[in-house]
């Protein structure tokens, strides 16, 4: 499939279980290249379900579900690794590695994705730390660094590999309302270059600042906001 002119996620008529209880049903949604999208909804409500579907957490027994190419109803357990190589993912809770600098946990990213070069792999680490402005803090332990430095670090492990669609769930969830702003901002700098987002949030401040197309999950539906 060329994902240049398809949807980089084509969802049909999708139904959504967590645990065998049906989260959302009949789900429509598309996503292009270098598009901003973000789910909101009451906590319960199937946004992180739906995440979980597109990086193949969850599986898909009813519909149609295209992601990258890769289609999610035939996809085998071999290539569900190959899916999540393609995509970025910025988790609320950041799940960096503790016992390493923020230097060697993007290291460790790039090697276990393939890349061999220590030259080529310095120089990744170089751009994506000055893209999110974390430039200086290479050498620092996860724990000496801030919330909001945290979640630029977990935004640039998201886009070593230049992935053509980022998932980011409640990014600005644990900080405070300025902080969580930048890193909004930021997200939507990544987007201008050519990934394609989709990010949930409880904060619909951020809607009105950093525009986007909207879809709420609600009473088991998706639907998109006017």
């Amino acid at each position: 499939m060329n994902t240049e002119q398809e949807p980089i996620i084509r969802y049909r008529g999708v139904d959504i279980y967590q645990q065998a209880l049906g989260v959302l049903q009949q789900v429509d949604f598309e996503l292009g290249k270098g598009e901003f999208a973000y789910l909101i909804g009451k906590v319960g409500s199937g946004k992180t379900s739906f995440l979980k579907t597109l990086y193949g957490e969850l599986d898909i027994a009813v519909g149609e579900a295209h992601v990258l190419g890769f289609d999610l109803r035939k996809i085998k357990r071999r290539h569900v690794a190959d899916l999540r190589r393609r995509l970025g993912i910025v988790f609320q809770d950041f799940q960096l590695l503790t016992d390493r600098t923020v230097h060697d946990n993007l290291s460790f990213v790039l090697r276990a994705t393939g890349w061999k070069r220590t030259a080529d792999i310095e120089r990744r680490i170089a751009e994506v730390l000055a893209l999110v402005g974390m430039s200086e803090k290479g050498y620092k332990m996860p724990n000496e660094l801030s919330g909001g430095e945290q979640q630029r670090v977990v935004i640039a492990r998201a886009i070593l590999n230049k992935p053509d669609l980022i998932l980011a769930d409640e990014p600005t969830g644990n900080l405070d309302v300025e902080t969580g702003r930048r890193i909004v901002e930021l997200l939507h700098t990544i987007c201008a270059q050519g990934s394609a987002i989709l990010m949930t949030t409880h904060n619909l401040g951020l809607l009105a600042e950093f525009p986007g197309k909207v879809y709420r999950c609600e009473e088991h539906r998706l639907k998109a906001e006017e």
